[in-house]
């Protein structure tokens, strides 16, 4: 139990602290006038109350990352909360916070403009590609789980269900931010946050150990390395690249650069306390990582959701917890296709206040999701992990860029920069879906690869100030 308060301590203290270091390092300037007043649409661009913002930005990034991969992760043991608290405060929360701020200062622009601008226009056509591909697709994972769940509850057709979300993904991608987003996302994440605290509550009552074996080495069932395999489960929760698609729409509702801290750096902290909520939820109602492996096997982390909901809080209190998890689902798929509408609408330099433009964009979006939906996705799907960790390594390393262009300390980005290309390489170049190298020859071939870049970076470093 000790364990379990000191780490949301420390999560809280990392934002108190280092969330104030690193907006220091930025430089914000509370005087400038932001997207949101500046280029006011009444569509994208709309002012709204900052606790309005930092709920929304915290249900858009949260969706079903802090939940089923935290629950996966704790098959690792005790070690994944080190994951948890330390990726949360010194790299997802960095990236979160950087990557929201720098869209809005410049004009809310989407993570493909940044791209462009760090690493040059010829990389912006292949990285337009790859995060079409990968905003579809999670549009459309998270529009096929809760089809199925809802199917299976009701006994009716999945066919039904998709339909009926993809109708309500229409509204959600065309409307104004305000008229659905703004109105009632922020009681969705209040009743994420709401359940998730009344089932840790229920854990402290019952007389078991929060980590019945409390060690640091990995206790994975089939002995799974830490290295990469943990950094890329947990993805949502510690570091996850899809948050950087989901900043700019915030970045455009915006009032004030001092608002940034505790919506784009405390949004993150937050999903990191629910990570750290479910994962021990995982480790301590299983009493370990055999018996948790068994009911991931059975039903995967939906069945582990579902079996802790209603052993603590009755057929009701579960029943209301899978509905949290369908909304999670349903609103991470919506908010998916409105980022790649605005991201296409920024590359075509397309207007989106006349709702002709929009319903253009809407109908191409959501039509390649609806075909993604009706294949098999199963290797596909496999990627997505290492993607999503590819996306945020990126995005680390655009703003290590940034950092050093104006000349500030890069180093609270460039670290775990660095730490990440180490982990995606290892991936793909283990993975079977990748290289399918032995682990060792992989890890090593991350490492150097790790060394090769930041020797890039510094050598970026050094012209940058030859030529001031």
């Amino acid at each position: 139990m000790l364990i379990f308060l000191v780490s949301c301590a420390f999560l809280i203290l990392g934002y108190a602290f280092y969330g104030l270091i690193v907006e220091k390092i930025f430089k914000i300037n509370p005087q400038r006038l932001t997207p949101a007043l500046k280029y006011t649409d009444g569509v994208d661009y709309v002012p709204l109350p900052t606790y309005k913002i930092f709920l929304i930005q915290f249900l858009n990034i949260a969706g079903l990352g802090p939940v089923f991969g935290a629950i996966l992760g704790a098959l690792y043991g005790p070690v994944c909360l080190l994951w948890i608290v330390l990726g949360s405060v010194f790299a997802g929360a960095v990236h979160d916070y950087l990557s929201g701020m720098l869209s809005l200062r410049y004009k809310g622009q989407s993570i493909t403009f940044l791209m462009e601008k760090f690493f040059g226009q010829r990389f912006k056509y292949f990285f337009l590609l790859f995060l079409t591909f990968f905003l579809l697709l999670v549009g459309a994972v998270f529009a096929m789980s809760p089809a199925q769940m809802l199917a299976q509850a009701t006994h009716t057709s999945f066919s039904f269900w998709i339909i009926i979300v993809f109708g309500y993904y229409f509204l959600a991608t065309l409307l104004p931010i305000d008229k659905i987003i703004g109105r009632f996302y922020p009681l969705f994440a209040l009743l994420l946050l709401c359940v998730t605290v009344m089932l840790v509550s229920v854990l402290f009552t019952r007389d078991m150990p929060f980590y019945p074996n409390l060690s640091l080495m990995n206790q994975h069932p089939n002995k799974l390395p830490i290295f990469p395999l943990m950094f890329v489960t947990i993805a949502c929760g510690a570091l996850s690249g899809f948050h950087a698609t989901q900043s700019p729409m915030m970045a455009r509702c915006l009032t004030n650069e001092k608002y940034g801290r505790p919506v784009f750096y405390g949004a993150m902290i937050t999903e990191g306390v629910i990570a750290l909520m479910w994962a021990t939820l995982g480790i301590s109602f299983y009493q370990g990582s055999p018996e948790l492996f068994n009911a991931i096997q059975k039903g995967g982390p939906g069945h582990v959701v579902s079996e802790i909901a209603s052993n603590f809080l009755g057929s009701f209190g579960g029943l209301l917890t899978i509905l949290s998890v369908v909304i999670l689902s349903i609103t991470s798929g919506d908010t998916a296709f409105r980022s790649a509408r605005l991201t296409f609408a920024d590359f075509l330099k397309y207007p989106q206040s006349k709702i002709k433009n929009r319903l253009i964009l809407s109908i191409l979006i959501l039509s390649g999701g609806i075909l993604l939906c009706f294949f098999d996705l199963t290797n596909i799907w496999t990627y997505f992990g290492w993607a999503n960790q590819v996306l945020a390594t990126l995005t680390l390393w655009i703003c290590s860029l940034y950092l050093a262009r104006k000349k500030k300390f890069y180093w609270i980005t460039l670290l775990p920069a660095l730490f990440m290309t180490a982990v995606c390489t290892t991936y793909i170049s283990n993975e079977k879906i990748g290289f399918n190298m032995p682990i060792i020859t992989a890890q090593w071939i991350g490492i150097s690869f790790s060394l090769i870049c930041s020797a890039f970076f510094f050598r970026y470093v050094f012209y940058i100030k030859k030529e001031r």
